[in-house]
């Protein structure tokens, strides 16, 4: 996970009341109506006062003091609160959330009672299970524009899930098993914690005293002030008052872990803590946390807030990490990294998530979102600096060629009619959760913000996202705000006199033309955030005119289909477009605002290339001879065209193949020049199409077709094969495609593959586990070593015993390769079982057994039998069950399957349980279906002739 927040507050209570309430969109209430049964029912058969999902706006909260005793031997707590909040109108209840909580006792006090000492009212309790809310009932209406003081005190136990306050466990290097206590509430689940306004706009200080035993450690958002000692050894710890933020971004942990510690250039203590056989795993993610805490003061020019920032690495946590300020929570493998067992693969993860998490630190955490429906302004922005950050403090990780794969990605689901627009309506929990996808974080960090910074100019950029952040301190934002800034980063100074604001004087008029007081970002992005999908730009040179033409990009509906004209309907993009020539290195810029358009050349030019540097969000189909100039162009000298240019090149030329655009044999037909690519992004990138159409035949037992590919690859790249030494040399990109092509080749028996990591497999198990692997090699030796029994079961009794959480990632895949269905059915119940295999890890383990021939029925079946419990682990709504729903399901590419999964889904629904990922999965298995319908015989041809 990932997020923002912060607050603001105006200079008088008055003023606060007018400043904070005007933002809140549930509008107050009367205490009940003249029909009290128009109001839903209260657990205790009385009618509730609210019938909204959103509370209302008439208590507003300012500071909560929050008071946590957990008990890690009995696996609960006690807690108390004390919330002072501000009445903006009459009312005699006030509502807040509360979920899985015992209230005990709840009182209220007004600002003239707490100043003198006089004790509270009892208030009456109801409570709304299904809309997690509690209403507290006063006995007389709370005066407008007064402070009150509310006091509840609660218990529950910690929670068996990831959410809310729950329980972990880790086991030391002596087999014994520990357990902390640890908080993780974005997005709806600080509610599971304490009674709370559980929205963004609910922004306060929050003052929090934490109970432990002396064995323990605990931590918070701010720094410790004092410890009291307590009677029978308990300590009391009391944490700095913290900035005004919202209550996701709440956290407390008590664990007894260790830490490492250092100081940034401005002063900021930041620590990373790990269970205490991990304390040397931390070093790493210590130096990068410096280095790009540093970086953002600089590049945002706002001071990290905060006195202090700690890293934690939880070891049960179901997300990548969580931005809590001022107490970051990660998974162990995207903190933790180990010289001996993590990868060049690892190593990129740990500093990306790393710096999103910092990033949020501002873009999100001092700036927030009004609501859920613009979750991307914290995701997309934070990861979006991943690439500014990364690039800028690692540039020998090469993060941007990884960053376009990324982008790539997301295009899959955004090309099906199922997918949805950047902003989009949620109000439940579960479709909150939801909000959490693909397109939050990649279409708009990887492919949007990069399409606009591109069209900015990274000085304009950077320049407005300095406003806004400046602007929008402690406040909530909308995307509308965003725009605004980056519009007006323009000052009047930087205007031509032709009324255009760009930093590069070679960029051409129509680059940004401005309106009056605003530029047309707006109007622009606008088209990018409220509708769905991604447009094709369609190309056809006539001489020396261009003409263009746009369409709405779907995969699995063609031209031909019935359907296809409504889908485009009512459909346009203000598309920033790039183009080169074979003429010159000149990138011309144009804004395609209409379906169609016509640019005059001035010269006359064997080949137009679109989206240069791949820079744009949409994919590029050339009319005519166009694909056959540039393929022809890739054959004889591919450098004349740009390593991202060609791996742009390569991706669109497979889309359009699925999109009904072009034949198959035509795209395949362009991988014959990867022999001699020396990109290694590019040369990965046409590999993987070609790998995915040999899993897909290996999965659909079509032998014929699987192993002429399986020729094609081991004799066309076999040179590149060879090549490869089995070692950790070179830069990132050499030893990732080290690790893929070794990979490949083990997967397709290549026999000398399977010859050297059988021997290093070998000499690993005779010294004990004690030989040191190349780390980029380390889990195709265990993936071919899992494939006997011996080897099997050794890497299982290794992987309970491991303290490197990167190789048991590459321990448990292996695993997941064996051909033996038992093995693969106690892997299943291993995951189920939580104890071995963390229950963290067992989506992942489903998707990997999953894309496996002989696991993929397993898988599914496990899935459909053991419904009932997965919902017992993870939410509905949750990311883990998206994965597992998506990983068991969306590589089936038949009929039958597409029948059984629709009955599955089917069912669910009947049951109340409904989810946006339903419909995405079956226009994919759909898809596929259509894909092999189409390009089957084209495939099987085109390899007979090749091979």
């Amino acid at each position: 996970m990932f997020n923002i927040h912060t607050g603001f507050y105006c200079l008088a209570a008055i003023l606060l009341q007018i400043c904070v309430c005007s933002q809140f969109s549930v509008p107050s209430s009367h205490y009940f109506t003249e029909d009290p049964g128009a109001f839903p029912v209260a657990s205790n058969g009385e009618p509730f006062p609210w019938q909204e999902l959103r509370l209302p706006n008439v208590v507003i909260p300012l500071h909560y003091d929050l008071f946590v005793h957990p008990n890690l031997t009995s696996l609960d707590f006690v807690a108390s609160e004390k919330i002072e909040v501000l009445v903006s109108n009459a009312t005699q209840f006030i509502i807040l959330h509360s979920k899985d909580l015992e209230i005990t006792n709840a009182t209220l006090q007004s600002e003239e009672d707490s100043r003198y000492m006089k004790s509270g009212k009892e208030l009456k309790v109801l409570s709304y299970p299904a809309h997690q809310q509690i209403a507290l009932l006063v006995p007389e209406k709370l005066t407008p524009h007064l402070k009150y003081y509310v006091a509840i005190d609660f218990q529950a136990k910690l929670a068996d899930g990831f959410e809310g306050f729950y329980k972990s466990t880790y086991r030391t290097l002596g087999g014994e098993t520990r357990i902390l206590a640890v908080t993780d509430f974005e997005p709806t689940q600080a509610r599971m914690a304490f009674p709370c306004f559980d929205e963004p706009l609910f922004k306060a200080n929050f003052s929090i005293k934490i109970r432990r035993e002396s064995r323990h450690t605990a931590l918070s958002n701010m720094p410790k002030v004092k410890t009291i000692e307590l009677e029978g050894g308990l300590l009391e710890d009391h944490f700095e008052t913290t900035v005004k933020m919202s209550t996701y971004l709440v956290a407390y942990i008590v664990c007894d872990f260790h830490s490492v510690s250092g100081i940034t250039s401005s002063g900021v203590k930041v620590s990373i803590y790990a269970s205490p056989d991990k304390r040397n795993q931390t070093h790493y993610a210590l130096q990068a946390s410096l280095k790009l805490l540093d970086f953002y003061e600089k590049y945002f020019d706002i001071n990290y807030p905060l006195p202090k920032l700690d890293l934690i690495a939880i070891p049960d946590f179901t997300s990548g990490a969580m931005e809590n300020w001022g107490l970051i929570t990660y998974r162990e493998t995207s903190l933790l990294f180990d010289p001996k067992t993590s990868s060049a693969s690892d190593k990129l993860w740990v500093t990306k998530v790393i710096a999103h998490e910092l990033a949020h630190q501002w873009f999100g955490n001092l700036v927030t979102m009004e609501w859920w429906n613009d979750i991307w302004l914290n995701e997309g922005f934070a990861n979006y600096m991943e690439l500014i950050a990364v690039n800028a403090t690692y540039p020998e990780l090469q993060f941007d060629d990884h960053f376009l794969n990324v982008c790539f990605e997301v295009i899959t689901k955004d090309s099906l009619n199922s997918s949805r627009p950047i902003s989009k309506p949620a109000e439940t929990p579960t479709q909150i959760q939801e909000m959490f996808d693909e397109v939050s974080y990649n279409k708009v960090g990887a492919c949007i913000l990069n399409m606009l910074k591109d069209f900015l100019g990274e000085e304009k950029f950077q320049k407005g996202i300095i406003q806004y952040l400046k602007k929008f301190s402690y406040r909530n934002a909308k995307n509308d705000d965003l725009w605004s800034s980056l519009s007006n980063s323009c000052l009047e100074s930087d205007f031509t006199s032709g009324g255009v604001c760009h930093s590069d004087p070679k960029m051409t008029s129509n680059m940004l033309t401005f309106l009056g007081e605003n530029a047309e970002v707006k109007e622009m992005m606008t088209t990018w955030t409220l509708q769905k999908g991604i447009p094709l730009l369609v190309v056809k040179q006539d001489g020396h005119s261009l003409r263009l033409q746009q369409e709405r990009f779907l995969q699995g509906v063609f031209q031909e289909d019935p359907e296809w004209r409504a889908l485009q309907e009512r459909y346009l993009w203000h598309i920033p477009l790039t183009y080169s020539t074979s003429s010159s290195n000149v990138i011309h810029r144009h804004i395609l605002k209409s379906k169609t358009d016509t640019l005059d050349l001035p010269e006359k030019t064997s080949w137009v290339k679109f989206n240069v540097d791949s820079n744009g969000y949409y994919i590029v189909h050339y009319e005519g001879h166009g694909w056959d100039q540039l393929i022809t162009q890739l054959n004889q000298n591919h450098t004349l065209l740009r390593p991202k240019d060609r791996i742009g090149l390569i991706h669109d030329v497979f889309q359009l193949v699925g999109a009904g655009r072009l034949t198959l044999d035509k795209a395949l037909d362009m991988t014959h020049y990867l022999q001699h690519e020396t990109s290694s992004p590019a040369l990965l990138k046409g590999l993987s199409y070609l790998e995915l159409f040999y899993h897909m035949m290996d999965r659909r037992n079509i032998s014929d077709i699987s192993e002429n590919l399986k020729r094609y690859l081991l004799q066309y790249f076999k040179p590149v094969i060879d090549r490869q030494s089995w070692s950790d040399e070179g830069s990132v990109w050499d030893r990732m495609l080290r690790s893929a092509l070794l990979k490949l080749a083990c997967d397709l028996n290549h026999a000398p593959c399977i010859q050297k990591a059988a021997e290093l497999f070998s000499q690993w198990m005779e010294s004990s586990g004690k030989l040191n692997i190349p780390t980029d090699v380390l889990k195709i030796v265990y993936s071919v070593g899992a494939q006997t029994t011996t080897g099997w079961n050794y890497l299982l009794e290794l992987y309970e015993l491991s303290m490197s959480s990167a190789e048991k990632n590459k321990i448990l895949y292996a695993l997941s390769t064996s051909k033996h269905q038992e093995k693969l059915q106690k892997l299943l119940e291993l995951g189920m079982e939580g104890k071995v295999i963390k229950t963290q890890d067992l989506a992942a383990l489903l998707h990997a057994i999953a894309r496996r021939p002989k696991g993929q029925q397993l898988a599914w079946d496990f899935v459909r039998e053991n419904w009932t419990h997965l919902l017992k682990k993870f939410d509905l709504g949750s990311f883990a069950i998206r994965i597992i729903i998506s990983g068991t399901t969306s590589h089936f590419s038949s009929k039958d399957k597409l029948q059984e999964v629709k009955l599955f889904f089917e069912s669910l629904e009947a049951q109340g349980s409904h989810l946006d990922i339903f419909q995405i999965v079956l226009e994919t298995i759909t898809k596929n279906i259509k894909w092999l319908e189409k390009n089957l015989p084209t495939l099987r041809m085109w390899l007979l002739v090749n091979t």
